[in-house]
């Protein structure tokens, strides 16, 4: 039995649409149990507008809530009983992941003093993983756990998103691109141009720099750079994306001609739709801890949640951690 936890607190949309897609996980996985961390009384309340085993779901009462105004470090040491908090602390108690829609920075916090670093890994990274052109999915390393970071960091990240893709993705000798606002070798700032030479030496299929715009063309299994660069070009992605959808939209209203070539048009619409759509891509990943810990989006709805413990449940059953834990052994990598 799989066994994945549920902040069910910190969600902008609150702790019902997390109590459905716990429902919904369950109903899917007969091999899964979920369990409800948060306020005891609203999480079983709310059970009761659902058919599902008894036996898949749990309830942990925790209900204090660790919001975005809070300081991360100061709530991870201080607010014990909210649900962020009371779930790290069970995940270490053989549990399989934690799925969380909470304060991102209280998440990561709580990631590094709750959960701990893989031996030998200088940081652990967060990785969202994106559509591309060509039908695949691109990994971004990191995307803003450490804003600052230096050139041994990002290697370590290479090597994690080398292995994550091998592992779960399937694919056999990932191409790793260095983020950087040129493709030429002396391109960049300092950190680029330390990082380059690093990265060429590595056991590794290193492809050289990219720049921002190659990012979804496929050309490139996982992109690595600081959490500050790929926190911009994540958002500035996502943001991209929803004007381009929003002016199809206008297009299509504009004239008589548009909407009729829109009804032709509509299976495309809606693939892409269905493609690009953040929920549907679960949550970033927080490589590198000893245990799964899984960040979706704060306005998640049930959705992300859901795609989140697909997520989970691969980086699971191909044994991941284990397999970065013995990676980065056999390496005897250093420290940052």
């Amino acid at each position: 039995m799989i066994k994945i936890l549920f902040d069910t607190l910190g969600s902008d949309k609150g702790y019902k649409q997390v109590v459905l897609a716990g429902v919904n996980s369950v109903n899917e996985y007969k091999d899964l149990e979920i369990t409800l961390v948060g306020n005891e009384q609203d999480i079983l309340e709310e059970l009761k507008n659902y058919k599902y085993n008894a036996e898949q779901i749990k309830v942990i009462h925790a209900p204090t809530e660790i919001s975005c105004n809070d300081t991360p470090t100061k709530a991870i040491r201080e607010k014990t009983d909210s649900s962020l908090v009371v779930g790290l602390n069970t995940l270490k108690e053989g549990y399989d992941a934690l799925i969380s829609g909470g304060s991102t920075g209280a998440v990561l916090t709580g990631g590094f003093l709750k959960v701990g670093r893989i031996k030998g890994i200088s940081r652990p990274a967060l990785c969202p993983m994106l559509p591309t052109l060509n039908g695949g999915r691109v990994m971004l390393i990191d995307c803003g756990a450490n804003v600052d970071c230096k050139p041994i960091n990002l290697c370590h990240f290479a090597l994690m998103g080398k292995i994550y893709m091998e592992e779960v993705m399937g694919i056999k000798n990932p191409r790793i691109a260095l983020l950087n606002n040129g493709v030429e070798e002396h391109k960049g700032n300092d950190l680029a141009k330390t990082t380059y030479p690093l990265l060429k030496e590595m056991p590794i299929n290193f492809v050289g720099n990219f720049e921002a715009r190659e990012f979804l063309s496929g050309d490139a299994d996982v992109f690595v750079c600081d959490g500050f660069a790929g926190n911009v070009l994540l958002k500035g992605t996502e943001g991209a994306i929803q004007v381009v959808m929003k002016k199809l939209k206008q297009g299509v209203k504009k004239s008589f001609s548009a909407k009729i070539g829109a009804l032709f048009m509509r299976k495309v619409f809606k693939s892409l739709k269905k493609e690009f759509n953040i929920e549907g891509q679960g949550g970033s990943i927080l490589l590198g801890l000893k245990h799964i810990l899984i960040k979706v989006h704060g306005s998640s709805s049930h959705l992300s949640f859901e795609s989140a413990v697909k997520q989970a449940m691969q980086l699971i059953e191909n044994k991941v951690v284990e397999k970065l834990e013995n990676e980065f052994s056999k390496l005897n990598v250093e420290e940052d």
